[in-house]
């Protein structure tokens, strides 16, 4: 078994949470004074819980224990900003379990949805500028930096926490997690979506019958996949008589970081990565290791093996070349694995040597590994606007019930999944059909605060398929950036340059991968990086990861 990269909790929960935001909190409970005067003014900027505007949370009429509905008042409405879909065929404000789960709460919702695809640059600028009337807010990004936290935008949760008893039974229960959700003034913010982080994430997946085919293993090394696909491009691996048609690799720009940057000793995906000796740098300024990633994949492009147009490539053009059978290697997130892209092969039959089959990562001058996610996605928060900041803690928190989770994971009781006498729960055919159970509105993160499940995924899947999520999770995945919030003077420099650097690295990743930037000029790249204040971004980020080791060590 390959070794991981882990690092054990050591320190009381308590102590995590001071060292992580770098703060100490000299009453011991949580807050400074000064803290808790501007959770004070957020709270009162949303009228006091006592106003006529606010629900009957205070007034003893009504008692919320958790479940629906959150309030016995008529009329109730809550506006949420969230996104759409990544389906484009799902009006996931409409999918029924979305309904249902609405429907419960006992009050109204008012959706604002704004596309998947833009989320982030359409709702940022309106966070920023403050023109956005919403009760409840799905984040456009996870707020390390407390930019929206800190200019008043959201309520702080933990002083509406009588009315939240699934959260703060959550949080209880997963100590690790509320250190980490906690801000640098001791309050908590946000709820998030829990992801299985190191469950069903990126990774190669190869066509297993071109494979046969053409008499080879799934590679393992780079040198032996460049030789894969090769014969997949020189080769009429789908038999129709066209040696011409195939396409050897199906990938989105997004995920190349993914799958090739541990090759090269780099996590490309979250930019900073840590040596064994706890020695911080940010992969992309890498002179020898991020040029060879780079010198690689222009290869790949020179010779035709990365696709002209892979910048523009996205998942639905992959789903259709496999239906065509015409592409021999992906790389995406576990889950296209047997329910996007072997279904739709013209002779998949339901098991592995008919399938696009999960592999192990690839080896270059490092070993190969895969980069596991953060158990935390996306954040939502209430919004210090509302109107009624009582009845949106309730929502947000009415969310997070058992009941609604099973909604989430499994679906509807009846129609996507069955029960049997040991209270065991199995999808049904049609809750198999993935196209269906997204119509549905299975998992849908982009409205709630959802728990993804992978008991449920691992069922849902096929039998083959969680076999080798299990093996790739014991054997490759090793833990990535952790989440942690920044101080008051690391969000300084953070929101200065990391922008202007981030996009300065992509838009000269893209002119050395193909070739209108001779990787001749990469010492000029380094030095242009240099120029960006990339080294007071990496020392923030070092202070940021000695808080971290220290809490965990």
């Amino acid at each position: 078994m390959r070794k991981k990269k882990l690092i054990a909790l050591g320190l009381a929960v308590t102590m995590l949470a001071g060292c992580l935001t770098g703060c100490g909190n000299e009453d011991g409970n949580g807050s400074s004074d000064s803290s808790a005067a501007e959770s004070s003014s957020s709270v009162d900027a949303a009228g006091d819980s006592s106003s006529p505007e606010q629900s009957d949370a205070n007034n003893g009429s009504f008692t919320y224990a958790g479940e629906g509905p959150i309030t016995d008042e008529t009329g109730k409405s809550l506006t949420i900003l969230a996104q759409t879909s990544n389906y484009t065929n799902v009006d996931i404000a409409s999918a029924e379990i979305v309904k249902t789960v609405v429907a419960a709460s006992g009050v109204d919702v008012e959706w604002q949805l704004v596309d998947y695809n833009n989320y982030t640059d359409s709702v940022k600028p309106m966070l920023t500028t403050g023109s956005v009337e919403a009760d409840i807010i799905l984040l456009p990004d996870q707020d390390t930096n407390q930019t929206y936290l800190k200019s008043g935008l959201f309520v702080a949760l933990d002083e509406y926490f009588d009315e939240m008893p699934n959260y703060t039974k959550w949080l209880d229960e997963n100590p690790v997690l509320k250190a980490q959700l906690t801000a640098q003034d001791g309050h908590i913010y946000y709820v998030p979506v829990i992801k299985v982080g190191k469950d069903y994430g990126p990774c190669l997946m190869y066509n297993q019958v071109w494979l046969d085919k053409a008499g080879m293993k799934a590679p393992e090394t780079l040198d032996d996949f460049v030789t894969l696909l090769r014969y997949y491009r020189d080769n009429d691996m789908n038999g129709n008589g066209d040696a011409s048609d195939e396409i050897p690799l199906s990938v989105t720009a997004s995920y190349l970081p993914y799958m090739f940057g541990p090759a090269f000793g780099l996590n490309i995906t979250d930019g900073f990565q840590a040596d064994d000796q706890g020695k911080v740098s940010y992969a992309a300024a890498d002179t020898e290791n991020y040029k060879a990633y780079l010198e690689f994949l222009n290869s790949l492009y020179t010779e035709g093996l990365l696709e002209i147009e892979y910048n523009s490539l996205n998942r639905d053009q992959i789903i259709e070349r496999c239906s065509n059978d015409l592409t021999g290697v992906c790389f995406d997130h576990s889950w296209a694995m047997s329910m996007m892209y072997s279904p739709v092969l013209p002779y998949y039959d339901g098991t592995a040597a008919t399938a696009f089959v999960g592999a192990a990562p690839l080896s270059g001058t490092h070993e190969g590994v895969y980069i596991g996610g953060s158990d935390l996605g996306g954040m939502f928060g209430v919004t210090s606007a509302s109107s009624d900041v009582a009845l949106a803690c309730r929502f947000l928190d009415y969310c997070l019930n058992d009941t609604n989770m099973d909604y989430y994971q499994w679906g509807i009781e009846g129609k996507s999944y069955v029960v049997d006498e040991s209270g065991n729960k199995t999808f049904t055919e049609q809750g198999s059909d993935n196209d269906w159970l997204q119509q549905l509105g299975i998992n849908p993160a982009f409205v709630f605060p959802i728990r993804y499940s992978v008991v449920a995924t691992d069922v849902l899947v096929a039998d083959w398929h969680a076999e080798i999520n299990k093996w790739q999770h014991d054997e490759f995945v090793v833990e990535g950036w952790p989440f942690i919030y920044a101080t008051d003077e690391e969000s300084e420099v953070v929101n200065t340059y990391l922008t202007d650097i981030q996009t300065y690295v992509d838009e000269n990743t893209t002119a050395f991968i193909t070739g209108t930037k001779s990787l001749d000029e990469f010492d000029s790249y380094i030095s242009g990086l240099e120029a960006l204040h990339l080294a007071d971004v990496v020392a923030v980020k070092q202070a940021q990861y000695d808080r971290y080791s220290s809490a965990f060590n």
